[in-house]
């Protein structure tokens, strides 16, 4: 009985078991190696658990061979694990920012609340408050409009900080007899604040200098121990050159009587208030300097106007919980302040620069609306309670970013192109900290979407961006050109998380923005080369110009030239001086093959010389200087292009409207 039980017992658990396992069969995989359940099952008490069945290593190589069997197992698992990380984790981490010292962060809401604890009348406050702005900023901008008048002169004009008597681009024509009278006129003028940082980004020839990315001021007082009975040559900055001689002030601007006193020679360089001047030692015809004993009062408002932007904006971010109040309010005060006075597009009278500025002042604020509603503003402040740390970031740097003329201006930058960060000292090495540092801030953003499992949402959008870019850098004939509101509209999605770097990151590209667009308006994302071309040299043959005969005892140099290449070339210019003194053309009946130049016999001046062929109405590129020196001797140009741009027969918008120009 004993062996029968125990036989019986012996082949019921165990023996059904191993029966079983014989007749288990084999389940097919899917490719990522899960077992696949079958659709029918007998009901019998043979089924298998899933989680008991192990698939061996080279048959889920097999299952997915087909398709990725060709890339290597360790690379694959690489690409896997990375697939994986960018989904984030199954369980996401919202951010959100528990400020520091809650209470004294809260308080500021909490007070609002307890004194006006009705919703509508919290809102008649905000609309209030908001109109309290407008009518100080008037108020306060009218007053800086006003300047008193100089007696004998009347209320000064408003110029520029780019104003000057002698145009770029030979608008003063042969001789310079666009620009008469060189002598015996004078004028009350007006400069804005911060002209001592206005530069040329078009080289311009000083003898046998170029400058660029400097101010163009040329000459000052000849003595350097005081600022008496200043110097300055014609194409000088007239703001630039006021700043330099104490005329009027960098910082708050001003205002004084400028007067033109002919030809002179022999411009002074000096370092005086914190501008450089540049030296010429040669003669111009047209020169000017500033009457001394000027009474006048005029201030920039300006610095006044940005205080009260700032404490109204820096308040309205303490009281105002809601997102969208801090977000549009805040838009609207930088917008304004940039375009009517940190950063103005226009000088002179208030109704065009206010026309100029409210016609991209509708558009940028759809924009703005897009910003924070499909782009992640509303998701940055949207319950944030830290209100001194937003007021410190976000709105700190929106001002930052605001105020890139002054920030920002320190980088030697000016446009994001090819030429221009070859042609502007430190702009390589600049953009590459900068690249540096994007990629550290890139990383980190990164990471935080991923702790929010929404990275793969943001890749997808990004790489559409990359595509549009590399799309826009393969069209023929036009050029990608990154403006500020471009660069706010590429990096703006990638700050849609509350932490502290994205509310300070939001809020400079908020700023950036508001500048670009206030101050440039929507400049076309693809421009053609000849809207980019600026000073960059034309590529156009040079004159093959022969040794010159240098005629000692009548003080002449005559220069005579080679055929040229093509008949596109109609005639040459020849610049002496920087100022275009001969334009001569092939087919002209009688017209020599030569240029005469006569200088005083008793002059110890060095001469300066450029050449170029003539298109039409407009030159080619210039040649480099040469220089016939003061011992007589001729100093041949080096070869290649002068940077300087072709001229051509047109009026300069910065030069001094003659209407402004009054006898003395």
């Amino acid at each position: 009985m004993r062996s029968s039980r125990s036989d019986s017992d012996s082949s019921s658990p165990s023996s059904l078991d191993i029966e079983h396992q014989q007749r288990r069969p084999l389940r097919p995989h899917s490719p990522e190696g899960v077992v696949v359940t079958p659709l029918e099952s007998d009901g019998s008490d043979c089924a298998i658990d899933p989680a008991d069945t192990v698939t061996p290593r080279f048959m889920q190589d097999q299952a997915v061979r087909g398709r990725w069997g060709w890339v290597p197992y360790p690379a694959r698992r690489t690409a896997e694990a990375v697939a994986r990380w960018i989904k984030g984790p199954q369980n996401p981490r919202i951010w959100k920012i528990n400020p520091f010292f809650p209470a004294i962060q809260q308080l500021p809401p909490r007070l609002l609340g307890r004194v006006l604890p009705a919703k509508r009348h919290r809102l008649w406050l905000y609309f209030g408050f908001f109109a309290a702005w407008v009518l100080t900023f008037a108020i306060v901008y009218w007053q800086g409009q006003v300047a008193s008048e100089i007696e004998g002169w009347g209320e000064p004009s408003d110029i520029g900080c780019g104003a000057t008597y002698w145009s770029k681009n030979n608008g003063c024509g042969i001789d310079g007899v666009d620009c008469r009278p060189f002598t015996n006129s004078s004028f009350a003028f007006r400069c804005p604040a911060n002209c001592a940082s206005y530069r040329v980004l078009n080289p311009r020839a000083v003898g046998d200098q170029e400058i660029s990315y400097a101010p163009l001021i040329i000459g000052g007082p000849p003595d350097p121990s005081n600022e008496l009975d200043p110097v300055y040559r014609g194409d000088s900055f007239i703001c630039g050159a006021a700043i330099h001689s104490g005329v009027i002030s960098g910082s708050q601007g001003g205002c004084g009587v400028v007067s033109l006193i002919g030809e002179q020679q022999n411009y002074i360089a000096t370092n005086r208030h914190g501008i450089q001047s540049i030296a010429f030692d040669s003669n111009f015809p047209l020169s000017f300097t500033f009457l001394p004993d000027i009474k006048c009062h005029a201030k920039d408002a300006r610095w006044s106007l940005l205080a009260i932007s700032v404490v109204f904006t820096s308040v309205l971010s303490l009281f105002t919980e809601s997102s969208a109040a801090f977000f549009f309010a805040t838009f609207i005060i930088a917008f304004w302040q940039v375009g009517l006075a940190s950063d103005p597009p226009l000088t002179g009278s208030f109704a065009p620069l206010f026309s100029n500025v409210l016609g991209k002042f509708l558009p940028a604020m759809f924009c703005a609306w897009v910003f924070y509603d499909k782009m992640g503003i509303r998701r940055t402040l949207r319950g944030l309670t830290a209100q001194v740390e937003k007021t410190v970031l976000w709105l700190g740097g929106c001002w930052v970013g605001a105020l890139t003329n002054y920030t920002f201006d320190f980088i030697p930058i000016s446009r994001l192109t090819g030429h221009d960060l070859d042609q502007q000292p430190g702009a390589k090495a600049a953009l590459s900290i900068i690249i540096i540092v994007l990629i550290a801030i890139v990383a980190g953003q990164i990471w935080c979407f991923q702790q929010e499992a929404r990275l793969v949402r943001y890749l997808k959008l990004y790489a559409l961006f990359l595509f549009v870019i590399l799309i826009s850098l393969a069209l023929p004939n036009l050029s990608l050109r990154i403006h500020h509101y471009i660069l706010a509209l590429l990096l703006l999605p990638g700050t849609s998380i509350q932490t502290r770097p994205s509310l300070l990151y939001q809020g400079i590209l908020v700023g950036f923005f508001a500048n670009g667009i206030a101050r440039w308006g929507f400049d076309p994302v693809l421009q053609t080369s000849v809207a980019l071309q600026g000073d960059a040299q034309l590529g156009t043959a040079l004159p093959v110009i022969l040794t010159p005969i240098i005629n000692s005892s009548l003080s002449t140099i005559t220069f005579q030239w080679d055929p040229p290449p093509g008949i596109r070339y109609d005639g040459i210019s020849i610049l002496v001086n920087d100022v275009e003194r001969f334009r001569g053309f092939f087919e002209d009946k009688g017209e020599e093959n030569e240029f005469v130049w006569t200088r005083d016999s008793n002059s110890s001046l060095n001469e300066y010389f450029r050449f170029a062929y003539v298109q039409g109405t407009s030159a080619g590129d210039y040649s480099r200087a040469g220089t016939w020196n003061a011992s007589g001797e001729w100093i041949e140009m080096v070869a290649g292009p002068s940077r300087v741009k072709g001229r051509t027969l047109v009026q300069d918008d910065e030069r001094v409207a003659r209407s402004l120009w009054k006898p003395t």
